[in-house]
């Protein structure tokens, strides 16, 4: 698996484009907070989610499927249930993705073998928004590792 932090590290500094399987226009859902956390941190956000087809989500065109993306992503990034995720694999093979990331509680090992099989990274069970931060130093963003809650005395 390319779960090592070398492969993250590499993944994350060369997938700059990511179509977001399952990403909800819902600002407290757990696909947008990851999304607008990679977006503000330059990365290109594609909305895929047949629900909002037509509209946008966070300022970018919402497409139905991975196939109607009319340019190259370079990362998809599943935010669906493991049993959801095959196919979704199979178009991001389709599609030339270079990456197949799926999301924290979201492990599908056929998916993970047909995408590494054609040649794509394949992540598992870890959350793209989680790992930048801890990779790339992004852990203070809204909140986290601000020093607000620490073990120090503040004098």
């Amino acid at each position: 698996m390319n779960n090592d932090l070398q492969a993250l590290r590499r993944i994350l500094t060369t997938c700059r484009t990511i179509a977001v399987v399952g990403l909800s226009a819902e600002w407290h859902r757990p696909s947008y907070f990851a999304a607008k956390y990679m977006q503000s941190h330059g990365f290109r956000i594609v909305p895929v989610n047949p629900r909002y087809v037509g509209g946008q989500v966070l300022g970018e065109t919402c497409y139905a499927s991975l196939s109607d993306i009319p340019f190259k992503v370079a990362m998809v990034d599943v935010f669906r249930r493991a049993e959801d995720v095959l196919p979704i694999a199979q178009q991001a093979v389709q599609i030339g993705a270079l990456c197949l990331w799926q999301q924290l509680g979201v492990a599908n090992p056929e998916a993970d073998a047909l995408a590494r099989q054609a040649g794509l990274d394949s992540v598992t069970n870890r959350c793209v928004k989680i790992e930048h931060a801890r990779l790339f130093g992004g852990l203070n963003w809204v909140g986290v590792n601000t020093g607000i809650i620490s073990a120090r005395r503040m004098l």
